[in-house]
Order: structure tokens, then sequence, then C-alpha cells
């Protein structure tokens, strides 16, 4: 056997700087090798402000990544650029991306590599998907779900009140309140037998926080009043899309036959 022999019973001495060395190296080699060893997550990604919360995210084989679109801005994909995911899209067919507040979109990655992402409307929303080769647990989803930056309340419409109440073709003006600033839809009907009958038209109010008034069935382009009964149904809608309770309105548009009436009076004698 070849080698380097010492004589027998010959004790080894090693200085404590060598010690100190040895247990460094171990050190670092012990800290390596948890590292490479680390356990990735399922992921959430938040979009939002034109940019992805998480840039550059990391996932074991096996695992999934879901998209949150939180807001103000919507109008965004999830498009794979590189030769590894140029399949996936979360609008496929659709160069014009537009969602709601709180859509998601989700990927099982079942392949290792680097998989790029792109917006196909606004370039600087990208990020990237790196899979490592080591099986992951599907289940496991420790982020939180993202908040969406927008206010999801439903606004309220309320104290509707017409001022005058018994009005001509001229129209009348409505009172009414807001919880959020919102517009309002009027989609007026006709009455019938106290029922909706026939269609006669639509209004668009707009109104702040508080009580508003504004101008109602008087004469536009997408109303023509004239005298009979009608119904109308109020639905306010927010900036961020969020629509509330519909609200039921009826009135009557009085003719010039019925003020001549009211206006005669009788010959005196």
């Amino acid at each position: 056997m070849t080698g380097t022999h010492l004589p027998p019973h010959r004790p080894i001495s090693v200085s404590p700087l060598v010690v100190s060395a040895a247990a460094l190296v171990a050190a670092v080699l012990l800290s390596v090798a948890f590292a490479g060893s680390a356990r990735a997550a399922d992921a959430r990604v938040a979009i939002g402000h034109y940019r992805w919360s998480t840039p550059v995210v990391h996932v074991d084989l096996g695992q999934h990544v879901t998209w949150y679109w939180v807001g103000p801005d919507t109008m965004h994909s999830v498009t794979g650029d590189s030769p590894n995911d140029l399949g996936i899209d979360s609008d496929p067919g659709n160069p014009e991306p537009m969602h709601k507040v709180g859509f998601t979109f989700t990927v099982v990655f079942t392949q290792p590599g680097v998989y790029q992402f792109h917006c196909k409307l606004h370039n600087i929303v990208h990020g990237e998907v790196i899979v490592s080769d080591t099986p992951g647990n599907p289940n496991d989803d420790p982020d939180p779900i993202p908040k969406p930056n927008v206010n999801l309340t439903r606004p309220s419409l309320g104290r509707i009140h017409l001022s005058p109440q018994r009005f001509g073709t001229r129209g009348t003006t409505l009172d009414y309140a807001l919880d959020d600033p919102s517009a309002i839809d009027a989609e007026i009907w006709h009455l019938s037998n106290g029922h909706r009958g026939t269609y006669a038209g639509w209004q668009e109010l707009h109104g702040h926080i508080g009580l508003n008034y504004g101008p109602f069935a008087s004469r536009g382009p997408h109303f023509k009043p004239a005298p009979g009964r009608y119904v109308a149904f109020l639905t306010p809608t927010d900036i961020f899309h969020n629509v509330g309770r519909t609200r039921r309105l009826d009135f009557t548009i009085r003719g010039a036959a019925h003020k001549a009436r009211r206006g005669h009076r009788p010959a005196r004698r």
C-alpha cells in the first residue's frame, strides 16, 4: 500500500487555527446544502399599479402560481414569451384584456425551467417564474390572498324625491343621496296597470357623496316626455364599476289639457 506512514504511537498535533478553519468550511458546506434543499411553495402574485408584486417567483416542480388582478389598473394579461411558456396566456385570442378586480389566473408548472411573462398591452408589466427540478407539494399555499387596491363596496342610493312631484313635459328635479360618487342609470318605462309596459327611454345622472339634485324626466336625446304614467329604475355604479341596488320610482307627467282644465274658471253671470 502506498502513502505516507507515521511511526507507531507518534502523536499528531493540530494547531487551533487549523481546527477553526476546518469548522468554518464545514459550516459553509452545511449552509449551502440546506440552501440547495430549501422548500419552495405555491405562490400568489398581485397585479396592480402596473407591476407584479413579486417580479421573480420561485416554485418547485408540480406547484402552481396564481395571479390576482387587484387594480386599480386591470387591463393586463399574463402571456408567455419564452420557449417554455408560449402556450400560456390568461387571455387567449384577446388582444385587449380587461378584467374585474378579483379576477385570478392559475398555472401549474410540471416542467423545470425559467418561464417569462409579459402583458399584451403594457410591456412594463412583466415577470418570470423559476421552477426547480425538486418535486414540490401542490397543496402548499402559505401566501395570503392579495387584497384589492380598490373599494369593492357597492354604492347605495337613497332619499329619492321629486321636487315638484307633479310636473309637465319640461321635467322636474330629482333629489337623491349617495354614499359613494356614482353615475346613475335611469331606465324609464311606460306604466300599465301598475306594471312595466313599453320602453320609453333612459337618462344618466352623476352624483357625489351626500345629497344631490339634478334635472329629471326632461326632454333629451334619449327620452321624449309625453303625458302619461311612468316607472323609472335607478341603478348607481361607482368609479370602480361596483353596481348598487336598483331603486324604483313611479311618476306621472301631466299634459297641457290638464293644465287648461285646472286654470279654467266658469264665466260670471
